[in-house]
C-alpha cells in the first residue's frame, strides 16, 4: 500500500458470515455493488431528510452527496472508509437565515449557500492547519464536555421547530405522534439491518399509515401522487447559485467548529473497528469535507461531512473497504438524475416529516449526552458542570448577541460560549513548595 497513492485492493475470496473485509480489500464485484446499495439506504437519513427539513432540492442534495463523496475519496487516497450526507449541524441556522417555514421549497435557499461555502472554507483551512500541525490542539480546545454540550444544543434547539411544525391541526398533531411511534417500534423491536435504518423504515410505515386514512378513509389532505405519474425518470438536478450575505456567512461559517469534532469522533472509530491507525489522514479528511461542502454549496447543495450510518452498517457487515463508498457515490449521482425519484420524496406528508423531525432532533441532543457518557466526563468537576449548563440554556433558550448589525443566534452563543468558557475556567497546574 505504501508505494501508491491508493491502495491495490486485494480480492477476498472468503465471504463467510463474519469475515472481515479490509479497507484495502474488495469482495466479488456483484456483492460490493449490494453494499454500496445498503449504504446509500442508510445515508437517507442524511441525503433525503436533512435537505427537507431545511427546504432544498432532495435530489440535487443527493447528486452533491455523491460528488462530495468521491472528492473525499480522492484527498484521502482511498484510505478512510466513509460517505458524505447533509450535516444536520446546519439545519437551525440555515432555517434561520432564510425564515424558512418548514413546508415545501426554501426560496431564500441562495443567502443559505452563501453560508455554507463560508464554512467550507473554514473547515479546509482547519484541515490545512491540521496536516502541518496535528490534532492534539483541537482535543485541548473541544474536549468532550464541550462537543457534548455543543451537539446536545443543537436538537435542544431545533425542539421548537419541529413541534411547530406539526401544529398546524389536530390531525397533523396526532400524525405525528403515530410516526413517532412508527419509528420508535423499529428503533426497539427490529433487528439487523432494518433496525440500522429506523428513520427509513419508520417514515415509510408511516407513510403508509397516512396514505390509508386519507386517500384511503377520506380523514384529512391525501397524497397527490400525480407529481410522480407526471415526473420524467432521467433528467438534470436543478442548481442553484450563491448569493454572499455577510450576516449569513457570519453565522454559519461557525458550523466548521461542529463538523471538525463530528469528523474527529468518526475517523476514532473507523480506527478503532478496522485496528488501523488513521490519524496521519485527518488533516485531509478535514480538507476534503471542506471541499465538498464548498463544492455543493455553490452547486445548490447542503454542507456535507462524514456520518455516523456509515459506521453502523461497518460495524454490523464488518466490510471496511474504500471501494463500496465509491459504489455508493457513483448509484447517488444516478439517483440525483431521476427526478422521479425526488418527485417520490415531495409526496411525503408534512405530518409525517415533522414526526420524523422530532426524532431525529431528539436523538441528536442525546447523542451529545451520549459524547458525555462514553468519554467518562466527570460532572463532580465544577468546570465540567458549568460548561455544560450554561451551554445548555444558551442554545435551547436561542439566546443571542448583537455586535452593531451582526447578531449570533442561539447555536453560535452556545457553541462560541462553550469553547470560551471552558478555556476561561482552566485551572493553571498546582506548583509544588519552592525549595
Amino acid at each position: 500500500m505504501a508505494d501508491s497513492y491508493f491502495p491495490r485492493w486485494r480480492r477476498q475470496s472468503a465471504a463467510a458470515e463474519g469475515s472481515v473485509v479490509g479497507t484495502d480489500e474488495r469482495l466479488a464485484w456483484p456483492q460490493m455493488f449490494a453494499m454500496g446499495v445498503q449504504h446509500v439506504v442508510a445515508m437517507f437519513g442524511s441525503t433525503v431528510l436533512a435537505p427537507l427539513l431545511m427546504g432544498f432540492d432532495p435530489n440535487l442534495c443527493i447528486f452533491m452527496s455523491g460528488i462530495g463523496t468521491l472528492l473525499f475519496f480522492v484527498l484521502v487516497g482511498g484510505r478512510v472508509p466513509s460517505y458524505l450526507g447533509s450535516s444536520f449541524a446546519f439545519i437551525g441556522l440555515v432555517i434561520a437565515v432564510t425564515g424558512y417555514g418548514g413546508h415545501g421549497p426554501n426560496l431564500n435557499i441562495p443567502v443559505a449557500l452563501g453560508g455554507i461555502i463560508a464554512c467550507g472554507v473554514v473547515y479546509a483551512v482547519i484541515g490545512l492547519i491540521v496536516s502541518a500541525v496535528g490534532t492534539r490542539w483541537i482535543e485541548t480546545l473541544m474536549p468532550p464536555v464541550v462537543t457534548g454540550a455543543i451537539v446536545c444544543v443543537i436538537g435542544l434547539n431545533l425542539a421548537p421547530i419541529a413541534v411547530r411544525g406539526v401544529s398546524g391541526s389536530n390531525f397533523d398533531s396526532w400524525m405525528a405522534l403515530v410516526t413517532v411511534l412508527c419509528v420508535g417500534a423499529v428503533a426497539v423491536f427490529a433487528r439487523g439491518m432494518l433496525q440500522r435504518l429506523l428513520i427509513l423504515i419508520g417514515l415509510l410505515m408511516a407513510y403508509v399509515i397516512y396514505a390509508i386514512v386519507t386517500n384511503g378513509l377520506g380523514m384529512a389532505k391525501p397524497i397527490d401522487f400525480s407529481i410522480v405519474a407526471n415526473a420524467a425518470w432521467f433528467g438534470m438536478p436543478h442548481f442553484t447559485a450563491p448569493v454572499f450575505d455577510p450576516h449569513a456567512m457570519a453565522l454559519l461559517a461557525p458550523i466548521a467548529v461542529i463538523l471538525v469534532a463530528e469528523n474527529l469522533g468518526h475517523i476514532k472509530a473507523v480506527s478503532a473497528m478496522t485496528g488501523q491507525n488513521l490519524d496521519r489522514y485527518i488533516g485531509r479528511a478535514f480538507l476534503g469535507d471542506g471541499l465538498a461542502t464548498i463544492v455543493s454549496g455553490f452547486a445548490g447543495g447542503t454542507g456535507v461531512t462524514t456520518y455516523a450510518e456509515n459506521i453502523g452498517v461497518m460495524a454490523v457487515t464488518k466490510i471496511y473497504s474504500t471501494l463500496v463508498f465509491v459504489i455508493a457515490a457513483v448509484i447517488a449521482l444516478v439517483l440525483g438524475f431521476s427526478p422521479k425519484f425526488g418527485a417520490v420524496i415531495q409526496t411525503i406528508p408534512g405530518p409525517v416529516l415533522g414526526g420524523v423531525s422530532i426524532v431525529v432532533f431528539g436523538l441528536i441532543a442525546v447523542t451529545g449526552a451520549r459524547i458525555w457518557v462514553v468519554n467518562k466526563v466527570d460532572f463532580s468537576d465544577n468546570r465540567n458542570l458549568i460548561v455544560a449548563a450554561v451551554t445548555l440554556v444558551l442554545g435551547a433558550g436561542d439566546f443571542s448577541l448583537k455586535f452593531g448589525g451582526f447578531g449570533l443566534g442561539g447555536i453560535g452563543t452556545a457553541t462560541f460560549g462553550a469553547i470560551i468558557l471552558y478555556a476561561l475556567l482552566r485551572r493553571k497546574p498546582t506548583q509544588g513548595p519552592v525549595a
